[in-house]
């Protein structure tokens, strides 16, 4: 089935021809303000246990893989969550859904630092992948919307970036906090972050003029991921998110474990400072969305695994500075492959956007979780070889599929009123 000819993305009949969102105008600035606070808010509450690993192994006496269910349980109930999020989105509308999911979080990160047992934190934790979920999925589908699809790219890379630097930030200020004030007063500052940051997005972002409310019809949504898992390329995107944030975690999971041990011996706030490497993401992501926007995005994702893979590589090595090297290189051809295949879901699927962003980030979360807590396993077993050779297989085989996307027949569809152009 044809998701470009079947289906139409409705548009709501009070909105203007022309109002979808262009980059160089005030709506664009507010709606990219808007989305970075949201961003930052999202992945630094998501990310600031990732630092707090040994912490937790050395309080609670539990192991990496123990450790970093922190991280993985979160991202596992997010992936679940995220399939309804999308649709309650479709009735009660974008930005309610993302302002409430933003304010809940920031108040239940809050709550996990005055927790004292460790089955009641990873509760709490497991509660936030809930809450998360009405924002990642939501936000892509706003994007996607609401914004003019030459300016998709941009917008959707820009959001990104927010989320680079809202992942460095709670690693870096939770790390850091953590080494002189202990790890809940990490954790209970990113909470206050997130309450600021809820509100700066609260007051910024342009209410929709494209959305249409619909009604929660599941046979409806079950038909339209039947339909999107018959696209030819959709599937293969989906699994590459999958790859791209298993990878990408897993790696800065066990980092902090190598770099604390001996020859290295850093400290929880050297740790942290090595997350400061997420500032390449800011660049990344856009650069990346904005150069596939122009050139397509079949010509370009397959590079951002060719980077990721060198990356890895080079953390094979003993060396300080090749390891640091690595994961600079693989940072930034994750948040440039991750801005490509975000973004270009959108454009696949202009009829079930909600449902195909929910399901590109079931994958990806999901990535997280199960790569993220086979590599505790495989470091406890074999240390830093045993993670660094399962992700190089991992990016190995999504450099394949990439390769294999080259070939994808680009889909002659409009959107929002303009021509897809082959980049899709």
């Amino acid at each position: 089935m044809n998701l470009a000819t079947t289906h139409s993305t409705p548009q709501s009949p009070d909105a203007p021809p022309n109002s979808a969102i262009h980059h160089g105008t005030a709506a664009f600035r507010r709606t990219n303000i808007a989305l970075f606070a949201a961003g930052f808010a999202t992945f630094s509450m998501l990310y600031c246990v990732q630092p707090l690993m040994p912490a937790f192994t050395k309080e609670y006496g539990v192991g990496a893989a123990g450790s970093a269910l922190s991280l993985s349980l979160t991202t596992g109930v997010l992936a679940v969550a995220m399939l309804f999020a999308g649709n309650l989105s479709d009735r009660w509308g974008r930005k309610p859904v993302m302002v409430l999911s933003l304010f809940l979080s920031a108040l239940l990160v809050l709550c996990t630092g005055f927790v004292s047992n460790w089955y009641g934190f990873l509760a709490l934790r497991a509660l936030l992948g809930l809450t998360l979920s009405g924002l990642p999925a939501v936000a892509m589908t706003y994007i996607n919307e609401e914004m003019h699809a030459e300016s998709i790219g941009l917008g959707m890379g820009l959001y990104i970036s927010g989320s680079a630097v809202g992942g460095m930030s709670g690693r870096l200020l939770a790390g850091v906090l953590a080494n002189y004030w202990g790890w809940r007063v990490g954790i209970g500052t990113i909470g206050v972050t997130g309450l600021c940051a809820s509100v700066i997005f609260l007051r910024a972002l342009p209410a929709s003029r494209r959305f249409v409310p619909r009604a929660l019809s599941w046979r409806r949504k079950l038909g339209h991921i039947s339909d999107i898992f018959k696209d030819s390329g959709l599937p293969w995107l989906f699994t590459e998110g999958f790859f791209l944030m298993g990878i990408f975690v897993t790696v800065y999971n066990y980092l902090g474990y190598r770099l604390m041990a001996a020859p290295y011996d850093f400290s929880q706030a050297a740790v942290g400072l090595i997350f400061s490497v997420y500032i390449i993401g800011i660049f990344s992501s856009p650069w990346m969305g904005h150069i596939a926007g122009r050139l397509g995005r079949r010509k370009v994702l397959w590079i951002a695994f060719v980077l990721i893979l060198a990356g890895i590589m080079l953390t094979f090595s003993t060396a300080l500075w090749m390891i640091i090297s690595g994961v600079v290189a693989l940072t930034f051809g994750f948040f440039g492959g991750h801005s490509i295949a975000s973004s270009w879901v959108g454009r696949r699927a202009p009829f079930a956007k909600a449902q195909a962003a929910s399901l590109y980030l079931f994958f990806y979360y999901i990535g997280s979780a199960i790569i993220g807590t086979a590599g505790g396993l495989l470091y406890t077993a074999w240390g830093w070889n045993g993670v660094a050779g399962l992700v190089g297989v991992m990016a190995l085989i999504g450099l394949a599929i990439a390769w294999k996307l080259r070939g994808l027949v680009p889909l002659e569809a409009t959107h929002q009123g303009h021509l897809c152009s082959g980049s899709s």
